[in-house]
């Protein structure tokens, strides 16, 4: 009984703010700004006086660490390998060449502006995947600050905004094909609920295809929390300086790199891939990560401290959108060369 007292009082909190979310991002046209971000926002103005009462915080913890891993393993039950069938050789290599813009480009920015290299990783990640879930997803395999999140949270945000407006205007200037656009879109902008705003402001047959592309670029989550894993390790490893760490170090296994969470939300893509699952058991699923997903973000805004996160600076904002727009381009310029738009 004392267990469950421990974790309730924040983990209702967390589910109030999450409705709180949902509710008003459902007054957006388009849900062009997710319940994710009403939570964090909320989040982050509640935390001076929420960080005053202390039975909330183990709650608050574990909703923003393990309920957040829960959430993206449930989210591979919505995603499957016969999606990337679906879209093609051309939405591949669009994919292929944004992903490698998003982070390379975001390393090398990150070393020009001197920032940490969890925020930098951070950023490029929702700038190159699928904004808030795959900063969620990669955050708790390289022990991310909070801060951090939050701000590249915000960063990515803060660009779609913009796309969602510019995209369709600049799809029908150049004249482009409902694939071409839904191409673009699926393969440039961030966040999905952005995604279907910009497609389907440009025609139905472009909002589906744009879907099915970032469902797809979704997929890359997999290897990215895996790759950011190793890399972290190494970093750590890097900090040794006593002889214990240095046998520590030497100790450095896949078993301790491999991000258990991750796997099993690999299982469930597979799963999904095998056909059993019946379409309104998914639709159902989806629902009920997304609603943990804006909980956990929700969280995560109850432990950020909004002053911390604006003495971040304006070169992590700067970063995301450099990042994004050259995201944009290369998308574009690789499609002229292939001949899709």
């Amino acid at each position: 009984m004392k267990l469950i007292k421990k974790y309730a009082s924040g983990i209702i909190l967390t589910f109030i703010l999450a409705y709180i979310g949902i509710f008003f991002s459902s007054f957006i046209p388009y849900n062009l700004i997710s319940g994710s971000v009403f939570a964090l926002l909320a989040g982050m103005i509640l935390n001076p006086y929420i960080s005053e009462f202390s039975f909330f915080k183990t709650g608050i913890n574990f909703v923003s660490k393990q309920i957040l891993r829960f959430s993206i393993i449930l989210m591979g039950l919505t995603l499957s390998f016969s999606q990337v069938l679906q879209v093609g050789k051309y939405s591949l290599i669009v994919m292929v060449f944004t992903l490698f813009t998003a982070f390379g480009g975001g390393w090398l920015i990150g070393k020009l502006f001197g920032m940490n290299w969890k925020l930098s990783g951070l950023i490029s990640a929702g700038t190159g995947i699928c904004g808030g879930s795959a900063i969620a997803a990669i955050a708790p395999a390289i022990d991310a600050d909070i801060r951090d999140i939050a701000y590249a949270i915000s960063a990515t945000f803060i660009f779609d905004i913009f796309m969602v407006i510019l995209f369709p205007i600049a799809g029908r200037y150049f004249g482009m094909s409902d694939i071409g656009y839904g191409l673009w879109t699926g393969t440039a902008v961030n966040d999905t609920s952005s995604v279907v705003a910009a497609g389907y402001a440009f025609s139905d047959a472009a909002g589906g295809f744009a879907v099915i592309v970032k469902l797809t670029r979704t997929l890359s989550i997999i290897p990215a929390v895996l790759i950011f894993s190793i890399i972290n390790k190494y970093a750590e490893s890097k900090k040794a300086v006593s002889q214990t760490d240095i046998q520590k170090k030497e100790k450095i296994s896949l078993k301790n790199i491999f991000p258990f969470f991750i796997l099993l939300f690999l299982v469930m893509v597979g799963i999904k891939s095998t056909g059993i699952i019946p379409e309104k058991a998914s639709s159902m699923v989806s629902h009920i990560s997304k609603y943990l997903m804006v909980m956990a973000l929700g969280a995560i805004g109850l432990r950020t401290n909004f002053r911390e996160v604006a003495h971040s600076g304006f070169k992590p904002m700067l970063h995301g959108f450099i990042i994004s727009m050259l995201v944009v381009v290369v998308s574009f310029c690789v499609q002229i060369f292939l001949g899709q738009v």
